[in-house]
């Protein structure tokens, strides 16, 4: 690091920088004269040529050592290669949230919560709510990309005084949200794949340990090409983004084309229809929540900041993309299932909600089966971009000393030109948490509703930080995505919206409260922050953070 931050001789003029096209696609903002001294001052050299197995588009001439001055600027030194193209980064976005088949995951609860209506409703209303945070998140990243995301951007706005607990604070909750919403991916696989056989063996009853072994399987299926093929995997997020698509297109026309019954519109738009207990707006809000797990993980393009070519500009269209490409497949689809739906009460005590619809739909399984054994596949080949987000993330941490023996986490493989060790530690951490299957599936359950409360937190923690501290100080005016001053609006809700909505997943999922329908998520919470403020005190004084070159940054926080 400190090597990249001596070498100041050969940086040109900023007015340099101004000479060059613009790297603005979504609108440039007005530059006043007095803030010209912000822009980054970074080296223009010509970069060498591309190899020539490198992925088509990726990158060229100048964008190469503009990407590497902007990176070293933020303390860091380039060390890995930008072999993810921009189709071949959203294919990683969208794979991770891949809205419509999450959304057929958990929708189940919702209808306990509000019937139809909040399955429908509660969707595109999760969408706004998950769209203002993912804006206001994705304009950040564009200030300042890097594979550490969100303790890097608390690092370099926070107070010095705090920045260091505060950025080691947000990392741990970061890499843990990550490792076990990885864990919930696999999770899906399993469910999904028990849920299939008993729709064709009404008997069968999966085993903990029957489950524990699918969930191993998972494990070194779905991670094996990056080990194996390291230089596939960005064909690989681009196969599966139009396996997803393709997926929801032919979903969607058999449900729209089999279906046997319509249910009249008044049915969607019903209140009332829940089961859970609770009033109805209080059960509306709390199944808001649950419909946000259609847009878990919209930050995973950003830790594959520092392979993508321009990632300033990159990565704020692939976030704003993965959430447009989720609601066109997840909300027409939610609203032709709850048409075509027959049995409310049957497809709530199913094993496999999805599957019952689809049923219901249909009327006929071997379509039923065709549809789920596609989806099946859309959660395997998924995995791999989730493996790949966890270990960046965990390697971008290691690389600051966040976690023990760090080290040894931040080597580059050269045979795989990735993190291996960062990538085996995060398969080591989800391999032991599946053991969890084996104690009790609802505490496994209540820790992956922690670690999306986790994320959606540690989105909303520098955008809070952004805002008391001021924008157009904390900000480099000349970052390629800006916001204006709708800026301040994400900024602003950002925090209260994720604020009510860890409030009330909280409570208890139904009325009156039993041992076996509680709540454990506010414990798992507290017993995660407290695992957190133990590596604090144990290994945390080394977290230095990133050594920042301030003036090449083109901010005033220092």
């Amino acid at each position: 690091m400190e090597e990249g931050m001596e070498d100041r001789h050969d940086v040109p003029d900023p007015d340099a920088v101004h000479e060059q096209e613009p790297l603005l696609s979504w609108g440039e903002p007005p530059i006043d004269e007095e803030d010209e001294t912000l822009a980054p001052n970074v080296n223009m050299k010509k970069a060498p040529a591309v190899d020539a197995d490198q992925e088509p588009g990726v990158p060229s001439y100048e964008e190469v050592d503009l990407d590497s001055a902007a990176l070293r600027a933020q303390g860091h030194e380039a060390a890995l290669k930008r072999s993810f193209s921009p189709l071949a980064a959203l294919g990683l976005g969208f794979s991770i949230t891949n809205s419509w088949v999450g959304y057929l995951s958990c929708f189940g609860q919702n209808l306990v919560y509000g019937g139809p209506q909040s399955v429908v409703f509660g969707l595109l209303v999760a969408t706004v709510v998950q769209w203002i945070i993912t804006l206001g998140l994705s304009e950040v990243a564009s200030a300042f990309p890097s594979s550490g995301g969100q303790y890097h951007f608390v690092f370099i706005l926070a107070p010095r005084r705090h920045k260091q607990f505060a950025a080691f604070v947000v990392g741990w909750m970061t890499l843990l949200g990550w490792w076990i919403v990885t864990c919930s991916g696999i999770s899906l696989c399993v469910v999904t794949v028990a849920g299939m056989i008993n729709f064709w063996n009404n008997d069968f009853r999966a085993t903990q340990w029957q489950l524990y072994l699918i969930y191993l399987a998972t494990v070194f299926i779905t991670s094996a090409p990056l080990f194996l093929c390291p230089r596939l995997v960005p064909k690989i997020t681009q196969a599966t983004l139009f396996l997803s698509v393709l997926g929801f297109l032919v979903s969607f026309a058999l449900v729209i084309g089999l279906k046997k019954h319509t249910q009249p519109s008044s049915f969607i738009t019903q209140p009332g229809l829940g089961t859970s207990g609770w009033r109805s707006g209080t059960a509306w809000v709390i199944g808001l929540g649950n419909a946000m797990y259609a847009y878990g993980g919209t930050d995973g393009a950003i830790h594959i900041a520092e392979e993508i070519p321009q990632p300033g500009r990159k990565v704020p269209q692939v976030m704003n993309l993965t959430m447009l490409i989720g609601f066109l497949t997840a909300f027409p689809l939610s609203v032709a299932m709850m048409y075509g739906v027959t049995d409310i009460n049957a497809v709530v005590k199913s094993s496999l909600p999805s599957a019952e619809v689809f049923y219901q739909v249909t009327g006929r399984k071997p379509v039923v089966t065709f549809m789920m054994c596609w989806i099946i596949l859309i959660y395997y080949s998924c995995l791999t971009s989730q493996w790949v987000t966890a270990g960046r993330m965990t390697w971008a941490f290691a690389r600051d000393h966040g976690i023990p023996f760090s080290d040894y986490f931040t080597h580059v493989s050269p045979k795989h030109a990735s993190p291996t060790r960062a990538t085996f530690l995060s398969l080591l951490f989800c391999s032991i948490y599946g053991l969890l299957y084996l104690a009790s599936t609802t505490a496994f359950n209540s820790i992956v509703t922690s670690a999306v409360l986790y994320l959606n937190i540690t989105y909303a923690i520098p955008q809070a930080i952004l805002l008391l501290r001021g924008r157009s100080k904390s900000l480099p005016a000349h970052r390629p995505f800006h916001l204006g001053r709708w800026g301040y609006v994400c900024n602003a809700l950002t925090p209260l919206l994720v604020t009510v909505i860890v409030v009330f997943i909280c409570f208890p999922p139904q009325l009156p409260v039993t041992v076996g329908n509680m709540n454990y998520t506010p414990v798992i919470l507290v017993g995660l922050f407290g695992v957190i403020l133990a590596f604090w005190f144990t290994t945390g004084r080394r977290f230095m953070g990133p050594k920042i070159d301030w003036e090449l940054l083109g901010v005033r926080l220092e």
